[in-house]
């Protein structure tokens, strides 16, 4: 190519390497994407609660606790006396408070055996209902009515039996379902929607790492107190640890699913994933699963199985609890 204004220029030779063939974007990696939140706060909390204590934990645990109460209850004793000795006065006041402290914890001790008792009263109720349908036992199916009647009626409460025309074993059982379960259902629903939504919240936006796990530990904790307590299996400390232990491997039992980015898509709206950072993700996943111990614990604290009412839905209790939690402007 020449240029005219300089006729002597000779042309302009423009060489290019043959040698190296041009990049094909095929053969580029891929781009490694972000790895996806798995609820590690509540894959923590099922984990401690699902571990079963060791026979050695057990007995050194209850040794140490007898040689502290021991210990404790001498040294009281000794001081008590010893002040009777130099100062009657303070003395009787030393041994008032002695008696009050252990009047508190025999009631106490007392609450947590009723606790005991009240779960295991759902249990046995759960067993004769179930019995009676297996068998069509018509004189069962009445009882467990009559005892689900004593159960949740209170004070105020207008007392209901089967009617007399129902003739079948499922449909009394159905009837007294319907009466008493279905609406302790909805309130129990709540319950776990509000504690979804709490841990989703904390696990969010607590960067701390040990704080998501403990927050979301005694959300599911209290979530599982609460249950029991609407279904009428109101528990102590004692036996609030083993039911929530009672809950978890029932959920074990169930199966345990995944939650995978098909799941939070449909939790959280689509193309919410893609929008929101990995904490955000976390309590997401977090919150599903919280939700997944809610309905374990429904299964577990409610007297009698889902024939009437409808067993709770994971994705829709999810879906209303973190409505707004996560709103962007």
């Amino acid at each position: 190519m020449t240029d005219p204004r300089h006729p002597s220029q000779g042309p302009v030779l423009i060489e290019i390497d043959a040698a190296e063939p041009p990049p094909d974007p095929g053969a580029a990696p891929p781009i490694a994407d972000e790895a996806m939140p798995e609820g590690r706060a509540m894959h923590a909390t099922i984990g401690a609660l699902a571990r079963p204590p060791r026979p050695w934990a057990r007995l050194f645990w209850g040794a140490a606790a007898s040689f502290l109460v021991l210990a404790l209850g001498v040294a009281a004793w000794d001081f008590a006396t010893g002040l009777l000795a130099r100062q009657p006065w303070l003395g009787a006041v030393a041994v008032a408070l002695i008696a009050v402290i252990v009047a508190g914890l025999l009631v106490l001790a007392g609450r947590e055996a009723l606790g005991f008792r009240r779960l295991r009263r759902l249990d046995r109720l759960r067993e004769e209902a179930e019995r009676a349908r297996a068998e069509s036992d018509l004189a069962a199916a009445r009882a467990v009515a009559a005892q689900l009647s004593r159960l949740y009626a209170g004070p105020h409460a207008h007392d209901w039996t089967a009617p007399e025309e129902l003739f079948d074993a499922d449909a009394i059982l159905e009837a007294a379902e319907a009466h008493w379960l279905v609406p302790i259902d909805a309130r129990a629903r709540a319950e776990v929607e509000l504690a979804a939504r709490q841990v989703a919240v904390v696990t969010a936006l607590v960067p701390l790492a040990l704080a998501d796990v403990a927050a979301a530990l005694l959300a599911n904790l209290r979530m599982i107190r609460r249950v029991a307590e609407l279904y009428g299996g109101r528990a102590g400390t004692l036996g609030s640890l083993r039911l929530a232990r009672a809950v978890v491997v029932h959920l074990m039992a169930t199966g345990l699913v995944a939650v995978g980015d098909d799941m939070i898509g449909s939790l959280a709206g689509g193309g919410m994933v893609a929008k929101l950072s990995r904490r955000f993700g976390e309590g997401v996943v977090n919150g599903a699963l919280t939700a997944r111990v809610g309905v374990s614990a429904i299964e577990v604290c409610r007297p009698l199985p889902f024939r009437a009412g409808r067993r709770p839905s994971v994705s829709a209790m999810v879906g209303r609890a973190l409505q707004g939690a996560f709103r962007r402007d």
